[in-house]
């Protein structure tokens, strides 16, 4: 299935109307000229999220820690993630119609290490060294051991700079019992409530 990112998408439901935007003040600049990209980096780094890996199956499999998830609606219910056009992942998700969520438990960091280093091998192999279960619906992989699982259907993909927001349908879910999630903050993994954080 291939995604286009540069057409508007097609509600599968009739949506409320829009709300304007009022116009910017005469001579005004929306953005800034230049905004120093650590800086950015820094300033959205002091919002804590939550650790997933994102993953696609069947010809596409691919593995990637993410922390650009978020959830978008309740009904119906739909989940997003923002993945970089540089990425291996963002090739993927237009190869699929399918991707899974994994959301980390806090003594997972080294499952977010391992699908975020780049060096890792690619394909279904870089799953050899990881225990997963496939998606019962779709069979993309999803991380054992996390807190929840998210099978989703890509609904939607909209261009959001240097990165495509993808949106998923929810086809199914877990919430597993236990423990607490992974944390991400200030370019640093955390538990929460502890003080020290890891490199």
């Amino acid at each position: 299935m291939n995604v286009d990112v540069t057409s508007p998408p097609v509600m599968d439901r009739p949506s409320a109307p829009a709300v304007p935007h009022p116009s910017p003040p005469s001579g005004h600049r929306p953005f800034p000229a230049a905004v120093d990209r650590d800086a950015m980096r820094r300033a959205c780094g002091a919002f804590a999220t939550g650790v997933t890996v994102v993953t696609t199956g069947g010809q596409a499999v691919h593995g990637m820690t993410a922390n650009s998830f978020t959830s978008v609606s309740l009904d119906p219910p739909l989940v997003l993630v923002c993945i970089g056009r540089d990425a291996v992942m963002h090739a993927r998700l237009s190869e699929t119609a399918h991707f899974g969520v994994s959301v980390l438990a806090d003594d997972q960091e080294g499952v977010a290490r391992y699908f975020a280093h780049r060096s890792r091998k690619l394909g279904a192999a870089q799953f050899e060294t990881v225990a997963w279960t496939p998606g019962r619906l779709t069979g993309v992989p999803l991380i054992e051991g996390a807190l929840a699982h998210f099978e989703c259907e890509i609904r939607y993909a909209y261009g959001g700079g240097d990165h495509t927001i993808f949106v998923g349908g929810v086809l199914s879910l877990d919430r597993h019992a236990g423990g607490d999630g992974l944390v991400f903050a200030d370019g640093r993994f955390r538990r929460l409530g502890e003080r020290t954080v890891t490199a």
